[in-house]
């Protein structure tokens, strides 16, 4: 039997910091350091694998549904990454 989908302590305070972090003073880089002890790409990475549970959605539909549309936003004005071999 599958394990059930719950939002660890972790995961909801990354939830809360997305939901406010705007109404902190200072950097959100500065911010992220201080609160989750890692740099903006680990903490994206993590934020990008929370919005994508289904408990993440459940806890808080509004932001989760926010993240979701804004990374997928995002995607589309990306442009394609070529690889490109040496010559």
């Amino acid at each position: 039997m599958a394990e059930p989908d719950v939002l660890s302590e972790r995961d909801l305070a990354v939830l809360e910091f997305e939901r406010l972090w705007w109404k902190q003073p200072g950097a959100k880089e500065q911010a992220l350091r201080e609160r989750f002890g890692v740099g903006p790409t680990r903490y994206y990475q993590l934020v990008n694998a929370l919005v994508d549970r289904e408990a993440a959605l459940r806890h808080d539909p509004v932001l989760v549904g926010r993240l979701r549309r804004a990374r997928a936003a995002r995607l589309r004005t990306r442009p394609a990454r070529r690889l490109t071999l040496p010559g």
